[in-house]
């Protein structure tokens, strides 16, 4: 176990990019203290401001921890198995776990060693006052330590399923994404109906770190209407994490066997080739037959395009409409739901989740698909086939962005239903449900050109989709750490100017919810996001002409 640890954790620490992760963490924390630091010689006796600094900080580390724990246990097993290593590990006297237990232990070495990096500033912030050592700072970074511990698991897991180490890191996030936000829904909607179903949502939402670190800053339990009974967040996170974790290293150790080197892949059959009876019975259950040969391109249809769709794993029409189905359900339940209980929620309420759900889905699929779109031609050496051939660099750009964009397209269109429930019941909504709409779709654009425009510059594809992830989450995410520190340190106008970058918030304040009803974020926001997304697109250009030139 010893010697796997030291192997893994050298390796990351030799990578460039954990020296500028190391660097990044230590200086935007201590970049965050400074800017509340006390410059006059009074002292804020009540604790106020060190509270509010230390509400941001906390948050700040637990996005940190989200964003970088699942990178590298991610790509772990699947890059081994890939480059034929993991063979000889399985091959030596060495067991299935403490294969496992070197990679990792190694992984969270490094997430402990960021973590010690922001202690300085963490020192600072408790010196200011208002803050007890061991009920909240230590209770943080134990929380911290936790949360790492749950998703280093997660992505090790993850790793031992994918089959490539972009595929790996897709799900990972997604996976990530769900444990932290997804899981806070039932109890949203079940709080108030009491019985077994109310108990079971508190303790799924506490599989999220979210609320327990609520409570240990101290902002209660925001988004909860019905009063908190049994244990704490706190306890509750406390039980959950480590059960899960052990769970998802027990199935990962259970698969590390010779039979995860052995898979085998059936050539398949194509529709046409087979009977009349079986043809017959596919097309009754089917409405799209995936295993159907496809027809021509057109003559006006970009061929980039059609090789995108024919080519993505997930761009086939059968998982397009299963995709888009997926959303129609989710945005009618969420209607349905507030309809139904209206006598506790404004109408005006459902935008919020509807808008969470859209800008949810586009962050979750948005870099998976746009991020790889030209690292994955020259990881796969397909690159001098598309530079060779008499297509433009204008016209690949366009054809490999309308790929994703008729997918963001079609999810944004998905959840129209929603919208058109809550304009059917209260028809004075439409002007709202209007910009929202514009709103999202901008969000959707800004996250597609940012993640494409990121990872034309790598050459892996794991790397172009981790750095799109970062940047995305990144954007919408950090100017909501922003809006949180509202007045603490940040005053109206920069809480403003930082929101404006943010078309989610944008359209959260469309809706007027709590919180960004009082602030003026269009028609500046649109502006905003179109100047960024025609950077991002001249930025990418730039990349690929430059790439399609001769050698």
């Amino acid at each position: 176990m010893l010697a796997i640890l030291r192997r893994e954790l050298i390796a990351i620490l030799r990578t460039r990019k954990a020296f500028v992760l190391q660097l990044g963490v230590a200086l935007c924390f201590v970049g965050l203290i400074a800017l509340r630091w006390p410059t006059d010689g009074r002292v804020d006796l009540s604790g106020t401001r060190s509270g509010q600094v230390f509400g941001l900080f906390s948050y700040g580390l637990l996005a940190a921890v989200a964003l970088l724990a699942p990178v590298f246990p991610a790509t772990s097993i699947v890059t081994e198995r890939r480059k034929g290593t993991l063979a000889l590990l399985l091959n030596s006297p060495l067991r299935a776990w403490s294969i496992y237990a070197g990679k990792w232990f190694g992984v969270l070495g490094f997430i402990s060693l960021l973590l010690v990096l922001t202690l300085p500033a963490a020192a600072a912030c408790y010196a200011m006052g208002g803050i007890s050592l061991t009920g909240q700072l230590l209770a943080v970074y134990g929380l911290l330590l936790l949360a790492a511990m749950l998703y280093i698991s997660l992505g090790l897991l993850v790793s031992s399923l994918a089959h490539s180490a972009d595929g790996a890191v897709r799900v990972t996030y997604g996976c990530v994404l769900a444990l932290a936000v997804l899981t806070l829904a039932p109890y949203f909607f079940l709080q108030q109906s009491g019985g077994w179903l109310s108990e079971l949502a508190a303790w799924v939402r506490c599989i999220s770190p979210v609320p327990a670190m609520m409570e240990i800053v101290g902002h209660g339990d925001v988004g909860s209407e019905a009063a908190w009974k049994g244990p704490s967040a706190v306890v509750r996170f406390m039980l959950l994490a480590p059960l899960l974790a052990s769970l998802f290293s027990g199935i990962t150790i259970s698969r590390l066997r010779y039979h995860l080197l052995d898979r085998a892949r059936s050539q398949g059959l194509i529709t046409d080739n087979r009977s009349l009876g079986t043809r017959a019975a596919r097309r009754a259950f089917f409405i799209v037959d995936p295993n159907r040969r496809s027809r021509n391109i057109g003559n006006w249809v970009n061929p980039v395009m059609a090789k995108e769709f024919r080519s993505r794993r997930f761009g086939r029409s059968h998982w397009m409409l299963r995709l888009i189905g997926g959303c129609a359900i989710l945005s009618l339940f969420l209607a349905f739901t507030v309809t139904t209980g209206t006598v506790q929620w404004d109408l005006e309420s459902v935008g919020g989740p509807l808008v969470l759900l859209q800008v949810g889905l586009m962050v979750v699929f948005m870099p998976s698909l746009a991020a790889g779109l030209i690292s994955s031609e020259q990881e796969n050496n397909a690159w001098p086939l598309l530079r060779t051939s008499p297509l433009s660099g204008g016209r690949i750009v366009r054809g490999k962005l309308l790929s994703a964009l008729w997918t963001m397209l079609l999810m944004l269109l998905a959840t129209l239903p929603g919208y058109a429930v809550m304009i059917y019941i209260q028809p004075t909504l439409w002007l709202q449900v209007i910009r929202a709409f514009v709103c999202l779709f901008l969000a959707g654009l800004m996250a597609l050109m940012i993640s494409a425009m990121v990872g034309s510059w790598f050459r892996k594809t794991a790397a172009a989709t981790t750095a799109a992830y970062v940047a995305v989450l990144g954007l919408f995410g950090g100017t909501l750490l922003i809006w949180l520190a509202r007045d603490a340190p940040f005053g109206f106008q920069t809480v403003e100017n930082a929101l404006k970058l943010n078309p989610m918030a944008a359209a959260l304040s469309v809706f007027n919810l709590p919180g960004f009803r009082n602030y003026q974020l269009i028609p500046a926001s649109w502006w905003v996001a179109g100047v960024v997304i025609v950077i991002c697109f001249v930025v990418m250009r730039f990349r690929v002409q430059s790439l399609t030139r001769p050698e």
